[in-house]
């Protein structure tokens, strides 16, 4: 029989626009990649960070015996994640409509603190009111048990790692399941967008969202030293949300942000990615001895990148990562599974050659 392919998959993050990560993975997961391959880790950051952990703890109880299917969980999330009545949409869309008229120059931008006395007073309230919609801590709770992972996790359990950046020293951070680091806090941490989340203290530290750092981790799922030798892939798969390019100039302050952000993360995904292209290179050439290769398990690593499909990437505004209306998230998550679908079957078209 042959040896499976070992197959890592990293989530970029890009807040709503996530659940499209999710239909992604649905394709995945529906198309029993799991089965085929050998998924050795994953990572992610912020939105990325929710939808690689949800992917990551689905496959640990799948190999304990669920019949959930693993797709499930993520779905399910997402949809709680939405709107589910005409009080949530109302607030949703207000929000939304709120952060167009700022983006057009309609309403002066209102900045505040998540840290402030009204601000937390404001979340208060919210999560009091409408607890299911507010309260992203409870929501992450109810679709992945964090008090199960230590029991779940064996030797051969695909690692999980996730990005966020240390407010204090600076560093990056890697939250890795190798050393048992995979808690709420670490999503929360990762999903610390600082204008709306306060830092996320763990310990000592204090950390914010992984779009400042790697987005997503991707150079440390083919090292040895955060995945262990046995868990270096032959392929990588990228789930991008980031347009690399974009056809007009952005004009407003929101747009600007928007695009400013989106080629940060890209700057850190693309330098990770070349980085993994030398290293093929390198091994093509005949630059390591055989100890060397055989020491630290280095193989070329083929990089694939599913995107969203154009046709919705062109409706696509920064408010829209925001938006967390019903029919919008499912549009996200129906898209992602028609990339899936097709990556899976013709993947060279999306293979990264950079």
């Amino acid at each position: 029989m042959a040896e499976k392919r070992k197959i890592a998959i990293a989530c970029q993050g890009g807040g709503s626009q996530t659940a499209f990560s999710a239909g992604v993975l649905k394709s995945f997961f529906k198309n029993q990649v799991h089965k085929t391959n050998e998924i050795v880790s994953l990572s992610g950051t912020s939105g990325g960070a929710v939808c690689a952990a949800l992917a990551w703890f689905s496959l640990l109880k799948a190999a304990r015996g669920d019949k959930t299917p693993i797709e499930q969980r993520l779905t399910d999330f997402w949809r709680a994640n939405s709107t589910q009545n005409a009080m949530e949409e109302l607030l949703n869309d207000s929000m939304v409509r709120f952060v167009q008229l700022v983006d057009s120059g309609m309403m002066p931008e209102w900045n505040t603190s998540p840290n402030s006395p009204i601000q937390q007073g404001m979340v208060s309230a919210s999560q009091a009111m409408f607890p299911r919609f507010y309260d992203f801590k409870s929501l992450l709770e109810t679709h992945m048990n964090f008090e199960e992972i230590t029991e779940l996790v064996t030797p051969s359990s695909p690692v999980l790692l996730l990005g966020a950046a240390n407010v204090l020293t600076g560093e990056f951070k890697k939250f890795s399941s190798l050393k048992n680091e995979i808690q709420v806090e670490a999503v929360l941490a990762s999903a610390a967008l600082p204008s709306i989340f306060p830092a996320v203290q763990i310990g000592k530290d204090a950390y914010w969202d992984g779009l400042l750092s790697d987005n997503p981790p991707t150079d440390e799922l083919v090292d040895a030293s955060f995945v262990e030798k046995d868990r270096i892939p032959d392929e990588l798969w990228v789930i991008q949300i980031n347009p690399k390019t974009r056809k007009e100039i952005p004009v407003t302050p929101e747009q600007i942000i928007d695009r400013r952000n989106e080629m940060i993360g890209n700057e850190s995904l693309f330098q990770d990615l070349k980085h993994i292209m030398m290293v093929n290179k390198f091994l093509k050439q005949g630059a390591f001895t055989k100890k060397y290769i055989k020491e630290h398990r280095l193989k070329p690593v083929d990089i694939f990148i599913i995107q969203m499909s154009g046709d919705l990437l062109a409706t696509l505004d920064a408010s829209s990562k925001v938006n967390r209306n019903a029919a919008y998230i499912d549009r996200l998550i129906e898209n992602g599974e028609s990339q899936g679908d097709l990556f899976l079957q013709a993947p060279k078209a999306m293979m990264y050659k950079g």
